[in-house]
């Protein structure tokens, strides 16, 4: 599905692939997708991340802001910077602060998902069999 946004079209598995290299390059940590285009409707892709502080958490999300080619449909969670959730349709990015990451377990929520986890900017470990 196309996304509203405006800038050239990329698959949502290479926008994906691009947000997780965009959060660790800002030191975001427990980088995870989720593929969950066979469980629902809503989107393709989940990422999730977190950071320690607000600034860390803004760091994040202001670099994926300006430096993906496309910009999120909506945006949720700026202004408070302890769960920013990014919308770009068919990918949706969630930003936590770590404490409110391990209170919300969106992880647990989406475990039929096929997970991958980044362990640095150039790899990824699949997990395609739900933990």
């Amino acid at each position: 599905m196309p996304s509203p946004a405006s800038g050239p079209e990329l698959s949502s598995a290479s926008l994906t692939d691009s947000i997780a290299q965009l959060a660790h390059s800002k030191k975001a940590e427990g980088i995870v997708t989720l593929e969950v285009k066979t469980l629902t409707s809503i989107t393709d892709y989940f990422v999730i991340c977190s950071a320690d502080t607000d600034i860390q958490v803004k760091a994040i999300c202001d670099t994926l802001r300006q430096e993906l080619p496309i910009k999120p449909w909506r945006m949720e969670g700026y202004e408070h910077l302890r769960w920013v959730l990014l919308d770009y349709v068919d990918v949706v990015v969630h930003i936590f602060r770590t404490t409110e990451r391990h209170y919300y377990n969106l992880e647990s929520l989406w475990a039929d998902a096929p997970r991958r986890e980044f362990t640095d900017a150039s790899e990824s470990i699949p997990n395609p069999s739900p933990s």
